[in-house]
């Protein structure tokens, strides 16, 4: 990282686990939760920027490097990443924080914004992928045909997914074929130009967190959501969409911009869904922008 090597990042014992973290700047604290084969490096455009303006802290979640790793064959759900999220925010100090997370991280948010409501001044989420509002992970057959009928394109979009993606990214990695796994699953998530324009370093910062990236999938999934609770959020939320993203994380974002009460959507251009890092420069202008609004659609600042 630019402030120093990976490993020597300061540590906050949160829940029993002890979290690496990265601070710049002062003024409110903004907080930062990366998504899955991940860790705090993927913030290293958004530190000096945000940081310019407010105090911003990255840190890696639980089980991420240069945190200690997830135990072989562990299960890692999602719900003690929000518990951690919310005790991180008070041992540093930052309690109101706005949050921005990324994909699972984006996740991470929206449920400590629901679960904790005082702990979140603003959302920023990028593509979090909110499956359980729709079906269980992995779904049903009759909540898929029950979708189809009432939301056809976000039916057909999760199917898709579900086919070309999830479905054999989780036999790969069931047969010990990790490689095989990641590369599967991230050409879904991502698209396949989007996977080949990657950098070495960035695909060596997610084979470092590829463990993670298997337990979540083939774990017991995501937490269940309903629409009222997202209804319930108050925070003013910032949706970034990355423009080049697969077709279910546009039809997910859809029904979060429906539901959330104070809301507005950015599509971010040549992006996919690692949209901070593929358009850094717009993501953090429209972060920035979004942050100094004073009051906004009725929200609290």
């Amino acid at each position: 990282m630019a402030n120093g090597k990976l490993e020597d990042a300061p540590r906050v014992d949160v829940n029993g686990v002890a979290l690496a973290y990265r601070e710049v700047g002062q003024g409110e604290p903004v907080v930062l939760v990366h998504g899955s084969a991940s860790d705090m490096r993927t913030w290293h455009h958004q530190l000096p920027a945000i940081g310019a303006a407010h105090r911003v802290v990255a840190y890696s979640r639980r089980y991420a490097r240069p945190n200690d790793p997830i135990p072989e064959g562990a299960d890692d759900p999602m719900l003690p990443h929000v518990d951690d999220l919310v005790a991180f925010i008070e041992a540093v100090g930052a309690k109101p924080a706005h949050l921005v997370g990324h994909s699972w991280g984006g996740f991470v948010c929206l449920v400590a914004a629901i679960r904790h409501p005082e702990a979140v001044r603003r959302l920023v989420l990028m593509e979090p992928p909110v499956l359980s509002l729709f079906v269980s992970t992995p779904p049903r057959p009759l909540e898929l045909l029950r979708l189809l009928v009432s939301r056809p394109r976000t039916a057909l979009a999760i199917v898709k997914f579900g086919a070309t993606a999830a479905d054999p990214a989780t036999k790969a990695y069931r047969r010990g074929d990790d490689e095989a796994g990641f590369e599967i699953f991230a050409r879904g998530v991502l698209g396949s130009d989007a996977f080949e324009r990657l950098s070495p370093e960035r695909k060596a910062q997610a084979w470092d967190n590829v463990a993670v990236d298997k337990a979540q999938l083939l774990g017991e999934g995501f937490p269940p959501l309903r629409d009222d609770e997202v209804r319930g959020v108050m925070a003013p939320t910032l949706l970034l969409l990355g423009e080049e993203s697969p077709a279910f994380l546009h039809r997910l974002t859809d029904r979060l911009e429906e539901l959330l009460p104070n809301v507005q959507r950015s599509v971010v251009p040549g992006a996919s869904h690692i949209v901070h890092e593929d358009n850094p420069r717009a993501v953090n202008e429209a972060v920035l922008g979004f942050l100094r609004e004073e009051s906004w659609l009725g929200g609290s600042p």
